[in-house]
């Protein structure tokens, strides 16, 4: 199967979030399966000179309205088909950042994205690109499956060209002023609330769940909670009209990256029969922050610091956690509100909370195999890896049951002793707390422990069985299209 995988970002080359590992470790399971996959995404600052990129010689021209911007195909230049495509536009992505500063998102960013979606399809023009499945993810990629049902219809390289939308988080949606229709080369009559317009504005996100053949998001749970209106995010009534082309597929993680029997950003390695090198990793990361009392358990938190995330949460359940004896490490960074006052906690509770604004990543791996509980207590989460890793890891998630989150972590049964953590219901802190205590409960208890963390170490969330239902919804989106 030829496929184009489109985004804004993709590990190893460019990463704000759970996007880029998607991205990356989809298009490398792919490759290993001898598919002709890419990927193809903006040539930003942050990519130039870090990789051995070649110039495939090709420019293309993208009509903006009525003016156009020219950009140049680079390559990782391995094969015949290479594992990404970058098109370089140094006026819209020679940038520090991907999509804004700290001070907010870069103002032409509607200008940006447009440019890049209809970019994709012209360099598979220029190259001759015959793809048979064209992977949109998120908002920056939705016009894609519009232009290839409009504007690029009766190219040849689109002829059997199937398309799939994802969902990564349906709140980031690319809404826009009306004015930004004048770049995108399409007539106004698709400003109307049947087609693109939404509350007044262009949405990106609108365009690729009425046009893209098959849609999915990032797990089951989240692919039916966007059909109701409390985290519909205003889309709700349109995804349920398409619930029939809506999939969720459950994201893995990438087993190289994350495998405490060989990471090499570990004191000692480990794994589930033997949980000694495990002990060697709290020990270190206890003496790391200061902890006081070293039998406590620790509860680590690696997190975007956001209101999604449910940092609220956790501040109002913060000082009750600390007085039932547990440590709390923090590690990331976001908002400003929640940074100051995780800050503000660190230094009322020193030797009992440990804070690291910033993101580390072999800090993040000695945190997520020294701690022996992993707290994630979100609003709303469509998938979330870190609950994945965590377990990977032996550190035993507590978390809200919605999302991905409670697709993927079963509860704890006291009585028969199977679960893989802890889940609580509620959005509020005497919810978390209750499933807090349940955790702290079985802590104590060692052999309890020893075989709850077992358990969540055998479970698999690997890529490989992710891939294998991408490549089914793929050949579905085929069919669809062919129909």
């Amino acid at each position: 199967m030829n496929i184009l995988i489109a985004c804004s970002e993709a590990v190893p080359y460019a990463k704000t979030g759970g996007l880029a590992d998607v991205t990356g470790a989809l298009v490398r399971e792919f490759r290993r399966r001898k598919h002709k996959a890419s990927l193809i995404m903006p040539l930003y600052a942050s990519i130039r000179g870090k990789f051995n990129l070649q110039k495939t010689g090709k420019t293309i021209r993208v009509p903006m309205g009525n003016f156009a911007l020219e950009g140049a195909i680079y390559t990782t230049g391995k094969g015949k088909v290479p594992e990404a495509y970058f098109i370089e536009c140094n006026q819209l992505f020679d940038r520090p950042e991907l999509y804004g500063t700290a001070s907010g998102e870069y103002g032409d960013n509607a200008v940006r994205f447009i440019f890049f979606c209809r970019a994709v399809l012209e360099v598979c023009l220029a190259l001759d690109i015959h793809p048979d499945i064209l992977h949109c993810n998120d908002w920056q990629t939705g016009l894609i499956p519009l232009y290839i049902k409009s504007l690029y219809r009766h190219h040849r390289q689109f002829s059997r060209t199937a398309t799939l939308f994802t969902v990564h988080n349906l709140a980031y949606q690319g809404n826009y002023e009306a004015a930004n229709m004048t770049f995108t080369g399409l007539g106004w009559d698709y400003f109307v609330p049947e087609r693109l317009e939404f509350f007044g504005t262009l949405s990106f996100m609108k365009a690729g769940l009425l046009y893209a053949d098959l849609l999915n998001t990032v797990s089951e749970t989240y692919s039916r909670e966007i059909l109701d209106p409390e985290h519909g995010c205003s889309m709700d009534g349109l995804l349920r009209k398409r619930r029939q082309d809506l999939y969720g597929i459950i994201n893995g993680i990438d087993n190289q990256e994350w495998d405490p029997q060989q990471d090499t950003f570990l004191p000692s390695t480990y794994n589930a029969k033997d949980l000694r090198g495990k002990a060697v990793c709290r020990e270190r990361l206890v003496r790391l922050a200061g902890f006081k009392d070293r039998k406590a358990p620790v509860v680590s938190i690696v997190s975007r610091l956001s209101y999604q995330k449910g940092l609220d949460l956790i501040l109002q359940s913060l000082d009750e956690l600390v007085r039932l004896g547990a440590n709390i490490l923090v590690l990331g960074k976001g908002e400003e509100l929640y940074q100051a006052a995780l800050t503000a906690k660190a230094e009322e509770h020193r030797g009992k909370v440990y804070l690291y604004i910033g993101f580390e990543e072999p800090f993040a791996h000695r945190i997520y195999a020294g701690s022996d509980l992993f707290l994630m207590p979100s609003r709303y989460e469509p998938c979330g890896i870190g609950q994945l890793i965590a377990m990977k890891y032996g550190t035993i998630p507590i978390v809200r049951k919605t999302g991905g989150l409670a697709d993927t972590i079963h509860d704890y049964d006291h009585l028969a002793g199977r679960g893989t953590g802890f889940l609580f219901e509620e959005y509020a802190s005497r919810a978390l707390l209750e499933a807090a205590k349940r955790a702290f409960c079985v802590y104590a208890d060692r052999k309890k422990m020893q075989e709850l963390i077992r358990q969540a170490m055998e479970m698999n969330f690997s890529w490989e069985k992710a891939a294998g239902e991408y490549l089914d919804v793929y050949r579905k989106a085929g069919e669809k299209r062919l129909t």
